[in-house]
């Protein structure tokens, strides 16, 4: 594997036991992620499990006339495929590129096997279900009962905790469909952010200036979700 790209970028890779590890390096797969790539779709089959690196994935759920709003945000601190752990082999979300990037990717029943011995690994992801169960329903809250205001510094800070420097990529009309709300709403709490300096905001590219008033502006729903990934998680071997 190249000295560039390390399993060990990943937090759930990097926290398994070097036995348990071990018996998985030989499988995983480094491969590119392009924003926009969709890793699976609603209802389909799961033949792989993605533990991302520098990437980050969003998880839609899909409604019948086509709308769909982001449920949750998978990146270093996760892996892409609970429905294997929880014993479904689909999952009725959609996962799309968020942020382009790299992970390791290995196939769901080799992963599965390790999994079934009950050991450090079974631990692991039943923890971080457990963390992004949290995360999707602390998300269904923020969207019913925040402003589109307070919805956007969440997913900014989310977004930024699993980067390594202050800038993303992302257009308003995609964060418009992350958070399910009309476009406008996103230009106008954007446009908000930036006159406090926050933010900036040019064509497409995202810079966070100010963190901390972004963190004074946020709901709960952010500090309920880190708190409890903090809980499940930091207490784990760091290889």
């Amino acid at each position: 594997m190249s000295s560039i790209h390390d399993p060990n970028q990943n937090h759930l890779l990097a926290a398994m036991l070097d036995t348990e590890f071990d018996r998985l390096a030989p499988h995983l797969e480094l491969i590119p992620m392009l924003l926009g790539d969709v890793l699976y779709e609603s209802g389909a089959k799961l033949p792989y499990v993605y533990f991302p690196t520098t990437a980050i994935v969003s998880l839609h759920y899909l409604l019948e006339n086509g709308g769909s709003s982001e449920i949750a945000g998978v990146g270093n601190e996760g892996v892409l495929g609970i429905s294997l752990f929880m014993g479904g082999n689909t999952t009725p979300s959609r996962a799309v590129v968020q942020t382009g990037g790299h992970a390791y990717r290995i196939k769901a029943h080799i992963i599965m096997d390790e999994f079934n011995l009950a050991g450090t690994v079974m631990r692991l992801l039943l923890r971080y279900t457990q963390a992004l169960i949290t995360h999707m329903s602390q998300t269904a809250v923020c969207n019913r009962h925040h402003s589109v205001e307070q919805q956007l510094c969440r997913w900014l800070l989310l977004t930024l905790d699993r980067l390594p420097s202050n800038e993303l990529t992302m257009t308003q009309e995609l964060i418009a469909n992350m958070l399910g709300v009309r476009r406008e709403g996103v230009t106008e709490a954007a446009g908000k952010l930036q006159s406090y300096g926050y933010i900036s905001y040019r064509r497409g590219h995202i810079t966070v200036i100010n963190r901390a008033g972004l963190e004074a502006k946020v709901c709960e729903c952010y500090g309920v979700v880190k708190k409890e990934f903090t809980r499940l998680l930091s207490d784990v071997r760091q290889r």
